[in-house]
């Protein structure tokens, strides 16, 4: 990416909303009781991977597009390091959203034994769960790539990925390809998959029913924004590798994969919450007065002297 006084900029003001906001969110979700609820306690696990990604990015980004070229050097292990921790939570967020459908779905079709069926127990397990078996997908992403041989020293892009990373051999990565082909596959097709069915049954008790939860069909919608952002977010970066000639605008699009959703997500499930509202607003409230005290005491000060 071309070094650009705006663009440095809007990266890094990118990144201190996304540290601020999605951890407003994570401290609401904890402060408040109320939010113990497995789709905030979702939510709260989204943004602090949003927290994460970032951090493991974006600060690096920014270094480097102060560097001259000639000094923009990364060791093999930390490349490794950043292209496992992206994959696994760029992966992790898929996992994440295919919990909250059935989330959801439960809360929809099957709202009197929903207490009963999400409990914190059962949410522990989906966690877990979705978690391992994205470590173990991504571990041997990752593996198959680590036991290449390296001849090369250029890591072509703003970070560290896998692709970034067997660029760095002579060898054959057929093998490479087909899994990580196979992996993005398996991964796309079950997480649309499982909006698909989740969110069909649902249409399908609404068209029916009269009495839902109105809260609850609101968590469907901020839920249903979520996953349509991150998937198009993937596609986008996906397409984008498709046209190498394109090298700035793929560099770019690869920045907002991660900067966007991080960025409208506290957004689009924090705002519709009234809990996460007030919290937020009672940290400014308590915030701003102390501002103004400290203004008007130094204006006193300033008129006696």
């Amino acid at each position: 990416l071309t070094p650009s006084l705006g663009i440095w900029a809007f990266i890094f003001l990118s990144f201190l909303f996304i540290m601020v906001a999605n951890g407003l969110v994570v401290s609401a979700v904890i402060a408040d009781r109320r939010l113990h609820q497995p789709m905030y306690l979702l939510f709260c696990n989204l943004a602090i991977n949003d927290i994460v990604a970032n951090t493991n990015i974006l600060p690096r980004v920014l270094l480097d597009m102060l560097r001259p070229p000639s000094e923009r050097v990364v060791t093999y292990p930390e490349c490794v390091y950043q292209a496992f921790t992206a994959h696994l939570l760029a992966t992790g967020v898929r996992a994440i959203l295919m919990v909250m459908a059935f989330d959801r779905y439960v809360a929809i079709c099957h709202p009197l034994r929903y207490s009963q069926i999400m409990t914190h127990r059962t949410l522990a397990r989906l966690i877990v769960s979705a978690w391992t078996v994205t470590l173990v997908l991504v571990s041997v992403l990752l593996g198959l790539t680590i036991r290449l041989s390296r001849c090369r020293l250029l890591v072509v892009g703003l970070y560290c990925s896998n692709a970034a990373l067997f660029g760095l051999s002579c060898e054959s990565v057929v093998v490479n390809n087909i899994y990580g082909l196979t992996f993005t596959v398996v991964l796309y097709v079950s997480s649309v998959g499982s909006m698909v069915l989740t969110y069909g049954s649902i249409t399908i008790v609404c068209l029916r029913s009269h009495t839902l939860n109105r809260k609850a069909l609101q968590t469907c919608i901020s839920h249903l924004l979520v996953y349509l952002l991150s998937l198009f977010s993937g596609l986008v970066t996906i397409i984008s590798t498709r046209f190498p000639q394109a090298r700035q605008e793929r560099h770019l699009a690869s920045l907002m994969y991660f900067i966007i959703p991080a960025s409208l997500n506290p957004l689009i499930y924090g705002l519709p919450s009234k809990e996460i509202r007030n919290f937020v607003f009672s940290v400014f409230s308590r915030a701003l007065p102390t501002q103004t005290c400290n203004m008007k005491v130094n204006f006193f000060t300033t008129n006696k002297l």
